[in-house]
């Protein structure tokens, strides 16, 4: 089915426990925080149902008849990944900015456990069954669905039982209803979702004892017992005029606290399971890095326009130094597009049956797009020059007193006047300068895993083979030393 945004609005509407601010949310689709990122999502589903943007939103299920959401849709085919690519980019365009939890992403993680039913066959025959009833259900009830990972952390030099044990999400009990756990989770847009995919953080599981903190479920996120602790947001820090990222697509990020929560065991994906749990963190990404890598595309859009116009309304863009910073700039934003096509023009088929993107090249452009993302910023913020963080706010050009000093000095040419320029100028700053900024860089270093399971993702899914025999060939080794390498 397809969603409408009321209906979207009305789902959050469930009693959930939410604080921000010190304060208890009473409702979040109004809440001053909240609403702006809420009406994003719903204008997402309203989407679906125009007339304009109906046939890139959505697809008609072969089987059922029934109209789905194009990024819930399992991939089968190189035109599914570019049906995808072309949602999301009406998406970003039509939002005016860029979100990362637009829907896409997250149900992608339950795609990679969908490869993994053999494992949860060892376990239990319907922990398969029910991840396949939950990817069906995401398409049948179109809802938003987000994925639940990071833990508080706690003293990460103990195991989780030699110190607080709800530092790390575990089972408490089982009962004739499902498992009972306790623990918390951070998941952004978890206080406006649906629902969230639950699994275990990196972690030792190698002997029985941790046992209980190998779970994977899907859980609701109006659950009696489930507490929303979110971060402080940005939007109405200051006037959207002067900060317009900020005001409209602050994703807020939430500490999930679960205080003895129920999980129905049709819910339940796998637990008590090292193995399980050891094959979701190895292939969590499968499919969901490639939305994530994608996101960072429209960043590296953002700033390179924002660069660009600043140079050209000056005059500088004709300087040589200048051109080359904005290349620079080209650069770093083709080398995410090229990875991201040929991922998907070399994809591969998993164990199972998807059409999944090329891992190697896939996991290397999306480190290369979030290594290079601060020295970008930072070039990006040496083109639009310093103008970004000395330039009074909308209120000031306003003042009837001294606008028409104001229209004098940020007036350039008859290309660009004042409330132009102003606007760069201010999108540039939120873009670039601002604690959303800030607060940018560090979510997306840290959104999927650490850098150092990024390398390791790499290292894990290149195939050695071509590079190890060539060098054999040459250096005129013999063939043990490859067989060296297999046995590894």
């Amino acid at each position: 089915m397809l969603r409408t945004g009321a209906q979207y609005r009305d789902s959050l509407k469930d009693g959930r426990q939410i604080w921000i601010n010190g304060e208890r949310v009473k409702d979040v689709t109004t809440h001053p925080a909240f609403k702006p990122i809420v009406d994003v999502r719903a204008r997402i589903y309203d989407m679906a149902h125009e007339a304009k943007t109906k046939p890139v939103m959505s697809y008609r299920d072969d089987k059922s008849g029934q109209e789905n959401c194009i990024g819930y849709k399992l991939p089968h085919t190189q035109e599914d990944w570019h049906a995808k690519r072309r949602a999301i980019d009406t998406v970003m365009r039509d939002i005016k900015g860029y979100a990362v939890r637009v829907g896409d992403e997250t149900v992608g993680e339950m795609w990679s456990l969908y490869d993994g039913r053999d494992i949860l066959n060892e376990v239990d025959p319907q922990f398969s069954k029910n991840i396949e009833h939950h990817i069906q259900h995401v398409l049948n009830s179109d809802t938003f669905h987000v994925s639940a990972n990071t833990d508080p952390k706690g003293d990460r030099s103990k195991r989780p039982q030699d110190q607080d044990p709800d530092m790390l999400l575990h089972l408490v009990k089982e009962t004739d209803k499902g498992i009972i756990v306790r623990g918390a989770k951070y998941e952004t847009a978890a206080a406006y979702a649906n629902q969230a995919f639950v699994k275990p953080t990196i972690a030792n599981w190698g002997d029985d004892k941790l046992s209980d903190y190998a779970l994977g479920f899907i859980c609701d996120m109006g659950s009696p017992g489930l507490k929303h602790i979110c971060r402080t947001g940005f939007t109405g820090r200051a006037s959207a005029d002067d900060y317009p990222l900020s005001n409209r697509a602050d994703e807020v990020d939430t500490l999930l606290i679960f205080d003895d929560v129920l999980i129905p065991w049709e819910n339940v994906l796998f637990y008590r399971h090292t193995r399980a749990a050891a094959f979701i963190r190895g292939t969590l990404h499968r499919y969901s890095a490639f939305p994530f890598t994608l996101r960072l595309l429209y960043i590296a859009d953002l700033m390179l326009g924002a660069a660009a116009f600043n140079a050209k309304q000056t005059g500088l863009d004709a300087q040589q130094a200048v051109r080359e910073k904005l290349a620079l700039l080209m650069q770093y934003r083709e080398s995410i597009n090229a990875h991201l096509t040929a991922a998907i023009a070399m994809a591969e088929k998993s164990p199972g049956g998807l059409l999944m993107p090329n891992q190697s090249l896939l996991y290397t452009g999306r480190y290369a797009a979030i290594n290079q993302l601060p020295a970008m910023m930072h070039l990006a913020r040496e083109l639009c020059g310093g103008q970004i963080c000395v330039t009074p706010d909308k209120a000031t050009f306003d003042n009837p007193e001294i606008k028409d000093w104001m229209e004098k000095y940020y007036s350039v040419n008859e290309f660009w006047q004042a409330e132009d320029r102003r606007k760069l100028l201010a999108f540039a700053r939120d873009l670039l300068n601002s604690d959303r900024a800030g607060h940018m860089v560090t979510f997306e270093l840290f959104a999927q895993s650490p850098p150092f399971a990024h390398l390791n993702s790499i290292y894990m899914n290149f195939d050695m083979t071509s590079a190890l025999s060539y060098v054999k060939d040459c250096a005129g080794l013999s063939d043990r030393v490859l067989d060296q390498w297999k046995k590894k």
